[in-house]
């Protein structure tokens, strides 16, 4: 006997909402591990399934759960199928929903990550031996734009909401652009400390820093007016920004060891006064983090009243580049050994000294592409592009020219496009063809005439 399908799938976003619990008291139910799916499959619909069974057998898990389990995950909706026929989420990016690298053990994302946890989770201790902050890790990529957007004052007009920018299933859902979209949801919930890191998608540039799907690592400690022994948010806010600073320092120096550090004032939607850590680390000041004293409204949007709290929020493949010398993000995504085999084992040894070793760097290819445009071209979507024809071939794309005709106000630009595949060397035949396809594909989707 099954529930409802509808039912099945409002309960099981739901589920997800409460994510993976990395041993706080308190969290909600947890994703067990084998329940996480490949690409394209929502993993509330499995969890669901298992804890509907376990229920029917009076709570005992047993093997038949787990089995429950794989079957729903084959059942389950793919992206495709939750999408709707306004998305613009292109199939190179649905199947990269599932592949959760961060949760994927002696993955790169995966120890900048748990060592973050291990910190806080050995740092900040109640008074019952338990863990203050919960621990989550596999909340659902796919959010609301009130989550996104509204929820955290992002104005209505802002860029971040465009379709150049963010993808959607469709109007009103989309896959989550940074992981503070699970702020307010997380506090209306009860809690007050918690991390939690996952998967973020963002139309972007093709270059060696940046990927549509990244990982970030958000964190939020609230407390009460009372348990600080003011009466205004005003009068909370330095002694909150205090605390802020000083967990932070000793998570930071917990990864990167003794480096010097300096606060830099910055400005973000979802903090103020707002701040970023940088460190001195092999003689030059790098961005480590952003970080401030939550805006009153935001919290006011979680249910919390008469509370000030701290934020902050990082990219795990910017700490694990700068830590590892990992020169392109697109390794993150290679099954290639000669990547892999070489962080096995970093987090049960305790290994800290980890530095990634290049095998050959296979030559590059550049090839060039000029075309007139209309005048709302947008170079996101030229990037898109380019990565759903070209993959993880093309390492690099950069604009060399633009210019808009005197006399036919006719706009023009000229891209490069650098080809290279990280496991070996290109043919000119190869890549003459990929840049044909590709072309055919530029006039087709984006309406321009080539020059």
């Amino acid at each position: 006997m099954g529930w409802p399908w509808a039912l099945l799938l409002a309960a099981a976003g739901a589920a997800l909402q409460q994510g993976h619990a990395g041993g706080a008291a308190g969290t909600g139910a947890s994703v067990p591990p084998g329940c996480r799916l490949a690409a394209g499959r929502d993993a509330g619909v499995v969890w669901l399934a298992r804890q509907r069974r376990l229920q029917l057998r009076g709570g005992a898990s047993d093997a038949d759960a787990d089995a429950d389990a794989a079957e729903a995950a084959a059942a389950a909706p793919t992206m495709q199928e939750l999408m709707g026929p306004k998305s613009n989420i292109v199939q190179a990016i649905a199947a990269k929903v599932g592949r959760n690298l961060h949760n994927k053990v002696d993955h790169p994302l995966h120890i900048i990550k748990t060592w973050i946890m291990q910190h806080f989770s050995e740092t900040f201790v109640g008074a019952d031996g338990a863990p203050l902050f919960d621990l989550l890790d596999s909340l659902s990529p796919v959010v609301t734009t009130a989550m996104c957007f509204d929820d955290l004052l992002t104005p209505p007009d802002h860029p971040s909401r465009s379709r150049s920018d963010t993808y959607y299933l469709d109007e009103t859902r989309l896959l989550r652009s940074h992981m503070t979209a699970h702020q307010t949801t997380l506090l209306r919930e009860g809690r007050r400390s918690f991390l939690f890191a996952g998967d973020v998608y963002r139309r972007d540039a093709v270059d060696a820093c940046h990927y549509p799907c990244f990982h970030q690592m958000d964190g939020v400690r609230v407390y009460s007016w009372q348990d600080l022994g003011v009466a205004s948010h005003e009068e909370a806010i330095p002694i909150v920004l205090e605390d802020l600073k000083t967990t932070l320092s000793g998570m930071v120096a917990s990864i990167f060891g003794d480096v010097e550090m300096k606060w830099v004032e910055s400005t973000f939607p979802f903090t103020e006064p707002s701040l970023e850590l940088e460190i001195l680390f092999q003689g030059k000041w790098l961005e480590v983090l952003g970080c401030g004293v939550m805006r009153s409204k935001i919290l006011q949007n979680g249910s919390l009243f008469e509370h000030t709290g701290w934020a902050f929020g990082l990219g795990l493949e910017r700490l694990a580049m700068i830590l590892f010398q990992v020169p392109d993000i697109r390794l993150f995504w290679t099954e290639d050994e000669r990547f892999t085999s070489q962080f096995v084992g970093a987090v049960a040894s305790g290994r800290r000294e980890l530095k990634f070793e290049p095998f050959s760097k296979y030559p590059m290819c550049y090839k060039d592409v000029s075309f007139w445009h209309p005048a709302e071209f947008h170079e996101n979507d030229f990037a898109e592009l380019v990565r759903t024809v070209c993959g993880d071939l093309a390492e690099d794309v950069q604009k060399v020219d633009s210019f808009v005709h005197p006399k036919t106000q006719r706009h023009s630009s000229c891209f490069r496009i650098c080809y290279r595949a990280m496991d070996r060397t290109l043919t000119n035949e190869e890549v003459d063809a990929l840049q044909a396809q590709f072309c055919a594909a530029l006039v087709a989707e984006l309406s321009v005439e080539l020059r």
